[in-house]
């Protein structure tokens, strides 16, 4: 018997656009029932794992301890393509022998994008 990853879940304000905002970001679309409770973005595209996003009434405080490492050879584009769509620059890094820039979506939410 194997396990695999279904889901990557993000507790949220509002499902859909939040879905709204990393569909865009993935080029992927957001899934036919979004509304502000929920919204999944890869279900009809074949993505794997799907990125599903249920409203809460109060997210946990602190920093997310899960976040999503996106890879692009444009990284720096990417990142600045983000930013336009939303998201919040927190730092720059170096290290491991890797690069990336940390980002924050619309909800607060970490995720990095590293050249890859």
């Amino acid at each position: 018997m194997t396990i695999s990853i279904a889901h990557i879940t993000v507790d949220c304000r509002d499902a859909a656009a939040l879905a709204g905002f990393w569909a865009e970001l993935l080029g992927q679309p957001v899934d036919s029932e979004a509304g502000p409770e929920f919204a999944t973005v890869g279900r009809t595209a074949d993505l794997a794992p799907i990125l599903m996003f249920i409203q809460v009434p109060e997210r946990t405080p602190g920093k997310n301890a899960i976040h999503l490492d996106l890879h692009a050879p444009d990284w720096r584009e990417q990142a600045r393509r983000a930013i336009e769509l939303g998201a919040e620059r927190i730092g720059e890094f170096d290290e491991w022998g890797s690069q990336w820039i940390t980002l924050a979506d619309p909800e607060g939410n970490l995720f990095d994008i590293a050249a890859g």
